[in-house]
């Protein structure tokens, strides 16, 4: 899941699940609170308008004892005076937070509590019909209070007043109690729905970043042998993709420096051998010349021409390893031009055919290439994969009967050329590796067959700069064929 997605999951979650739980919550508590005022007060039909309105539920709670005392003071007044009769009144009201209060002419005759003069002060008079109602009239400031009052005359014919106090401050326990659970409740909810939404969050942000940190770590201390699991789809676990794609390359990459690393060391022996070896018989052959060893004519000229071969052959490979380091460096110069493939190749074949045959080598050129062919190639460069592979082979050779074969071929958008040799062959573990630098399938490093390693990479290098493909089959005591294509010239019609 997009993190994106994930967070306005979060944020829609957060905005709907908490009002859908507190509406929820709201309706039991409310049903339950509401059975209970109607049990605990004696209501009947109570809604939630007594939770909501709590002057409303005070007006209905004290209604039955105002209707009670509203009838003892019209049909025997006498009862307003005994003492007995309003304390019952009053024990039946402080059941319900409220308490009674008489006055006679103006004067306190009964009081359920102890009372302030701020209470005394705002009584209503006798005859006010606001506070004679069943609603009774609600007084605020620092007092709080509902008053029902109810006017009579005692038998002595005085005006007197009885009044219901309820006390708003302390109205019923159950509302109290419920707005109390119902502020409880949303605080629970809430930070309910928020604590679910920072652990899916946090585990969907936090865990992949913890697992980058040890990858990290990791990788600083060198480890590249492990793997950083992806679990996730959204943009954390594309980066934990992204960063495992890393660690690969970076652990390819290390594997590739170590093994250059150890064919560069390879290469080095191999030059220091390779250069030690004709060096030593140049200074035995001349050390044979001053001591006078060679004392006659021929003895002498065969001992110049091995000083002069070895020395052509420490030319050959100085002049190896500094093509070597140009191929390395990206810096082998190139002359592209249009060449015939025949004209090219029948050139080619000529100048082999005296050089090859000179070794005792039969050589055979085919061409299936029609005479319009051409391709863009430097001359000079593919002479010399040619040159490189005519050597490889003749330098393998193990037959009394040599013989090296080249074919030039037509093979649709691509000139094929094919060298084959009767050689040793090479071995089916050693073939995919020949075209790979410092790579020697002669690991004596005999000076009479073994080479630096370094030749077919240059042909390979060579070849691919062309826009071209190398490979090779072999069977070992038969012999190897060397292929290479390079894509065929085609001229673009201009359109007038």
């Amino acid at each position: 899941m997009k993190l994106k997605t994930r967070l306005i999951m979060g944020f829609v979650t957060v905005m709907i699940l908490p009002l859908i739980l507190s509406l929820m919550v709201i309706t039991v508590f409310g049903q339950m609170q509401i059975r209970s005022i109607e049990r605990n007060y004696g209501i009947t039909g109570a809604d939630y308008t007594i939770i909501t309105n709590p002057i409303s539920a005070l007006n209905q709670v004290t209604e039955p004892v105002f209707h009670q005392l509203s009838i003892t003071a019209n049909r025997d007044t006498s009862q307003m005076e005994e003492d007995a009769y309003l304390e019952e009144i009053n024990k039946e009201l402080e059941m319900m937070n409220a308490y009674l209060i008489t006055r006679r002419d103006g004067e306190i005759e009964y009081q359920g509590e102890n009372i302030s003069q701020d209470i005394v002060n705002v009584l209503p008079e006798y005859g006010t019909k606001e506070s004679s109602s069943e609603n009774g009239v609600y007084v605020g400031g620092d007092i709080q209070a509902l008053i029902k009052q109810i006017d009579f005359l005692y038998p002595n014919g005085q005006e007197g007043s009885a009044y219901i106090v309820t006390n708003v401050n302390d109205a019923i326990p159950e509302v109290r109690e419920y707005i109390s659970n119902m502020l409880v409740s949303i605080v629970l909810i809430l930070a309910l729905t928020a604590g679910i939404m920072i652990i899916w969050i946090y585990r969907g942000v936090a865990i992949p970043l913890g697992q980058m940190k040890i990858a990290t770590q990791n990788i600083k201390e060198g480890n590249l042998d492990f793997e950083l699991e992806v679990e996730t789809d959204d943009e954390i676990g594309q980066l934990c993709r992204d960063f495992e794609e890393m660690r690969l390359r970076l652990k390819e990459t290390s594997s590739e420096k170590v093994e250059y690393d150890k064919r560069s060391k390879e290469l080095i022996s191999n030059i220091s051998h390779d250069l030690k070896t004709p060096i030593t018989a140049i200074k035995g052959y001349v050390e044979g010349i001053m001591d006078g060893v060679a004392d006659t004519p021929e003895k002498m000229d065969r001992y110049i021409r091995t000083i002069y071969n070895k020395a052509n052959d420490m030319d050959n490979l100085i002049n190896e390893l500094t093509l070597y380091s140009k191929i390395d460096a990206n810096r082998i110069p190139y002359n592209f031009s249009t060449i015939s493939v025949n004209d090219y190749f029948d050139d080619c074949a000529e100048d082999l055919k005296i050089d090859i045959e000179a070794r005792g080598i039969k050589f055979d050129y085919l061409n299936y290439v029609n005479r319009d062919v051409k391709i863009i190639a430097d001359a000079e460069q593919l002479k010399r994969v040619i040159n490189n592979i005519v050597s490889n082979s003749a330098k393998y050779m193990n037959k009394s009967k040599k013989q090296i074969h080249l074919r030039v071929k037509d093979v649709g958008d691509f000139v094929q050329v094919e060298i084959e040799d009767n050689g040793k062959g090479i071995g089916a573990k050693e073939l995919p590796y020949i075209f790979e630098r410092f790579y020697r399938t002669d690991a004596s490093r005999n000076s009479a067959t073994g080479g630096s390693g370094i030749g077919l990479s240059i042909v390979k290098k060579i070849i691919e700069e062309h826009g071209g493909k190398i490979w090779a089959t072999s069977k070992e005591g038969t012999g190897t064929i060397m292929y290479f294509v390079i894509r065929k010239y085609q001229e673009v019609p201009v359109n007038e």
